[in-house]
């Protein structure tokens, strides 16, 4: 006879091992007088003093970095634009040291403004070029982000069909009848869409099947190591075939070893990012010299 299902106090009690006291209401709320959250909160100001001085004086660049062909990994599909800033001494800080703390204020809308303007500059600069811009759903609101959007498709009506903005799973759930309503109208201008991190967030089926985002990049946290841990495999497999279902083209983020990638193009993975295939660079590589051909008899 199966042993009846243990309550949350027993678990908390194994969990917590014998003799332990339980957790006060306090330890479990979070108590606001930590230190901890004292701690916590002097670095978020930290942080955020750091973005805005860092945005008052328009001290940020892109870092690029390619996203290949599964199937011919030496043909770049697109680059990433991905936002760094710099601080005052002039170290580089990339997006995940401070985005999180300013995205829901008024500097996570500055930032986005500023990202799509430089990834607009870049596309202008290099028609050749095909370029995807992270943004935040609550920047779609934002009446100088939309604006800037506008300039940008309208200035040069090839821009369009050479740009696609990632928008997070969680992000998209955020606001999911405006994000509907935003891709639908930019698509048919020729904008494509993609769902950043996806089986990180919380977008259910039926949310899903309503956005028609044209890309999905499958999250990091499967891909890395899969070529060693079954369990990715299967998860991965999983989302390979809810994207295929929706007819969206696939990316597996956080590429880094040749193991993982010949995973993934077993799998049938469209296109592969990650540090294999090349890390985020400030120099924009269409202004890179090509490589010099050895001397011949050399």
């Amino acid at each position: 006879m199966p042993a009846p299902p243990r309550s949350r106090a027993e678990v908390a009690r194994i969990f917590r091992g014998p003799g332990a006291a339980a957790p006060s209401a306090a330890a479990i709320a979070g108590d606001p007088a930590s230190p901890l959250d004292h701690a916590v909160r002097l670095r978020d100001d930290d942080v955020i003093a750091m973005v805005a001085a860092a945005l008052d004086r328009q001290d940020a660049v892109l870092a690029f970095q390619p996203v290949v062909q599964a199937a011919r990994p030496a043909t770049i599909a697109y680059h990433e634009a991905l936002i760094r800033l710099m601080d005052e001494t002039g170290r580089t800080i990339p997006a995940r040291d401070f985005m999180a703390t300013v995205e829901t204020t008024e500097l996570g809308r500055r930032l986005d403004c500023l990202a799509l303007d430089m990834g607009l500059a870049a596309l202008a600069e290099a028609p050749g070029l095909r370029l995807s811009v992270n943004m935040s759903a609550r920047s779609i609101g934002y009446r100088p982000w939309a604006q800037l959007l506008e300039r940008g498709l309208d200035t040069d009506l090839t821009v369009a069909e050479r740009l696609i903005l990632e928008i997070s799973e969680v992000s998209a759930m955020l606001l999911p009848d405006l994000v509907r309503a935003f891709m639908q109208a930019q698509q048919g201008r020729g904008v494509a869409f993609a769902l950043d991190d996806f089986g990180a967030g919380a977008v259910s089926f039926r949310h899903l099947r309503e956005f028609w985002f044209d890309l999905v990049k499958i999250d990091g946290q499967f891909i890395r190591g899969i070529a060693g841990s079954p369990d990715n495999q299967v998860l991965t497999e999983a989302l390979l075939s809810v994207a295929r279902q929706f007819d969206m083209f696939t990316v597996a983020e956080a590429v880094e070893s040749a193991e993982d990638a010949a995973m993934l193009q077993k799998m049938g993975f469209d296109c592969l990012q990650g540090y294999y295939f090349g890390a985020p660079t400030i120099q924009p590589p269409w202004r890179m010299p090509p490589p010099r051909q050895a001397a011949r008899g050399a």
